[in-house]
């Protein structure tokens, strides 16, 4: 009798340990896919900041695409970790929406094109381009990996005990294939 309580206590205690080390696995990640979510919002306002600077230097241009450049700016939704994945990919096509047009600018204005400002803050955006799809590359790491931990068994028992349900991932859309030149 004494060696079948052991016994159950033993695999008792194993049951407990792996629930906490599954459960603090899911912590971890949870606060990964946050954080990275978090680099993506600061990537972004990084990125609108630069754009803000283009349109500056814009006004100087034609005041009309300025104030148009403005009015879409202004509509713009602030992201932070806690934004949904749609909400980042709404603001991301609004950028692209100024891009284009600020391009079009660009291209109607030659002289423009050719100033100091304009060179440096599109190299400026590009490498914050740059740095959005890298921050979206780990977040979509981070997220498989939460995933998997939910969908896999025996940890799939613990995400359930603990209402854990996959998180969502950042997928290409037809914009980011037809992401604007900067040069």
């Amino acid at each position: 009798m004494f060696i079948f309580i052991s016994i159950f206590m033993i695999i008792f205690i194993i049951l407990i340990m792996y629930i906490i080390i599954t459960y603090n696995q899911f912590i971890s990640l949870g606060e990964r896919v946050v954080n990275g979510k978090a680099q993506i919002a600061a990537q972004l306002e990084s990125r609108w900041d630069a754009v803000t600077n283009l349109i500056a230097a814009t006004k100087k241009y034609t005041n009309y695409e300025a104030e148009t450049l403005d009015h879409i700016v202004s509509q713009r939704v602030q992201i932070s970790q806690s934004s949904s994945i749609e909400a980042i990919e709404q603001d991301d096509m609004n950028l692209n929406h100024v891009m284009g047009r600020l391009l079009a600018v660009a291209e109607n204005y030659p002289e423009l094109k050719a100033s100091t400002v304009y060179e440096t803050t599109m190299e400026s955006i590009n490498k914050y381009e740059d740095n959005v799809r890298h921050s979206r590359m780990i977040y979509n790491d981070v997220v498989t990996k939460f995933n998997r931990l939910v969908k896999m068994f025996p940890s799939n028992l613990v995400a359930s005990l603990f209402h854990y349900t996959e998180k969502e991932y950042f997928e290409a859309t037809e914009t980011k294939y037809g992401m604007p030149n900067w040069e």
